[in-house]
C-alpha cells in the first residue's frame, strides 16, 4: 500500500470511529429518563403494598424509580435555573416528597404511595412562593399542578384583592389561548361568603370568591418514557408562570 492509499485508509478509519461516537452521543443524548420498569414497579406495588415486598424490591427501586427520578428532578431545576435565578442552588432532595405514606391519622394504613411526585419551586417543598411547578408520576397519568392550592387566610384575601383590583389583566392571562388550551379552567374551592367589599367584582369575575386557584394537565402514563419529557414539563411550566407570577405579586 503506497503513501496515498495509507493516509487515505486513516482518514477513512478516523471519520468512520467520529461517526460511530456520534451516533453514540445521539443515542445517549435522546435516551429516555425512565425506563419500563418505572410503570411496572408501581404497579406490582399497588397489589404488595407492605414492607416485606418493599424490601425485597429496595434495590430494584433505587435503581428504577427513585435515583431516575431523582436525576430528573436536578435535570429539571437546571433548566428552571437557566431562566431564573431564584432556582440556584436548589437540589432535587429539596423538591422530592418522600414515597413513605403518613399513616398516622388515615383509615389507609398501606405505607408506601403509588407515584413519585415533586415541586420545583424556590427553597423547594418549604417554598411559600407560587411560581413553581407540582408533577407527578403515576402509573395512570404524568400529571403537571400550578398555580395555588394551600394558603394562609390572610393570603388568600390578599389574593382576592388583587383578582378585584386587576380584574382585566386577570381575565386576559386565564383566557389566553395556550392556558386554555393546555389546562383549561382554573379549578378549586369556593367560599360561600367573602368581604363585603368584593362582592360586586365577584358578580364580574367570580373566582373571587375561590380559596384555591389552581390547574393541571393529565398525560397517559406513557409519557413518562418519552425522552422528551423534559421539553413537555418545562413548556407546561412557562405556559402557566403568567398566571403564578400574576399571584405572586400580591403575597
Amino acid at each position: 500500500m503506497g503513501c496515498k492509499d495509507t493516509i487515505l485508509f486513516l482518514s477513512y478509519k478516523y471519520i468512520l470511529t467520529f461517526s460511530r461516537i456520534l451516533v453514540s452521543l445521539s443515542i445517549s443524548f435522546y435516551m429516555a429518563f425512565f425506563s419500563q420498569d418505572y410503570l411496572l414497579f408501581f404497579q406490582e406495588l399497588a397489589a404488595n403494598n407492605n414492607k416485606d415486598w418493599f424490601d425485597i424490591n429496595r434495590k430494584r427501586y433505587e435503581k428504577n424509580v427513585k435515583v431516575p427520578f431523582s436525576a430528573f428532578t436536578q435535570h429539571m431545576i437546571g433548566k428552571f435555573n437557566a431562566l431564573d435565578p431564584s432556582f440556584n442552588d436548589l437540589l432535587s432532595k429539596d423538591c422530592v416528597f418522600r414515597i413513605n405514606r403518613d399513616i398516622r391519622f388515615s383509615k389507609d394504613k398501606t405505607p408506601y404511595k403509588l407515584m413519585c411526585s415533586a415541586v420545583i419551586a424556590p427553597n423547594g417543598k418549604k417554598s411559600k412562593s407560587i411560581d413553581g411547578v407540582y408533577f407527578e408520576m403515576t402509573p395512570e397519568h404524568f400529571r403537571v399542578y400550578g398555580g395555588i392550592y394551600e394558603m394562609e387566610k390572610e393570603d388568600i384575601l390578599s389574593i382576592r384583592e388583587g383578582i378585584a383590583q386587576n380584574l382585566s389583566e386577570f381575565e386576559s392571562i386565564i383566557t389566553e389561548s395556550n392556558f386554555l388550551s393546555l389546562f383549561g379552567s382554573i379549578q378549586g374551592a369556593k367560599n360561600k361568603i367573602i368581604s363585603p367589599e368584593l362582592r360586586e367584582q365577584a358578580k364580574i369575575q367570580e373566582l373571587i370568591y375561590n380559596k384555591q386557584w389552581y390547574f393541571y394537565k393529565s398525560f397517559p402514563a406513557a409519557t413518562i418514557l418519552e425522552d422528551n419529557l423534559d421539553e413537555l414539563l418545562f413548556d407546561a411550566f412557562m405556559v402557566g408562570r403568567p398566571l403564578q407570577q400574576f399571584f405572586n405579586q400580591f403575597i
